[in-house]
């Protein structure tokens, strides 16, 4: 093979459409752009400005609020733990503390915490130790024998 035999594979490169270049293009005429109204125009820009008017985005008040200090927690459900408990990942019998889950596997990290909800059912008594949980949570580990304990996160 030399150099002035290199050439594309077929289908690789499709011919770019000339518009507006006569009858025979099959954009010729209007160029695709239909007949009359706003957006056969050039210099078209929907979509924001109202040639000059005050746009409707910034005449709208603001609402709402980001709190900049807020807490984002790890969510973990009593289905997973239960599941890692049968896997063997999460040991029953010793405290299971947020440094464990984290270990297990059950959430890449402890962002501001982890809180634990009721999604899903556990069956093993466990010793839970985390930063949060909901009220249905704590029902449920207490009626399976367990003790869950809301501990407060260290502020760093």
């Amino acid at each position: 093979m030399k150099l002035h035999e290199l050439r594309d594979n077929d289908g690789a490169a499709r011919k770019q459409k000339r518009v507006a270049r006569g009858p025979g293009s099959g954009k010729g005429k209007t160029a695709g752009r239909g007949i009359k109204g706003q957006k056969s125009r050039s210099g078209v820009a929907l979509g924001g400005y109202e040639g000059g008017q005050m746009p409707l985005y910034r005449r709208l008040p603001k609402r709402g609020f980001n709190k900049p200090n807020k807490l984002h927690y790890a969510v973990v459900n009593l289905g997973l733990i239960e599941k890692f408990i049968g896997l063997g990942k999460l040991d029953a019998k010793a405290e299971i503390t947020e440094d464990a889950l984290v270990a297990a596997g059950l959430t890449s990290n402890k962002r501001d915490g982890i809180r634990v909800l009721a999604k899903g059912e556990i069956k093993t008594a466990v010793k839970l130790v985390v930063t949060g949980a909901s009220a249905s949570a704590i029902e449920a580990v207490k009626a399976a024998g367990g003790s869950l304990t809301v501990a407060v996160a260290a502020a760093e």
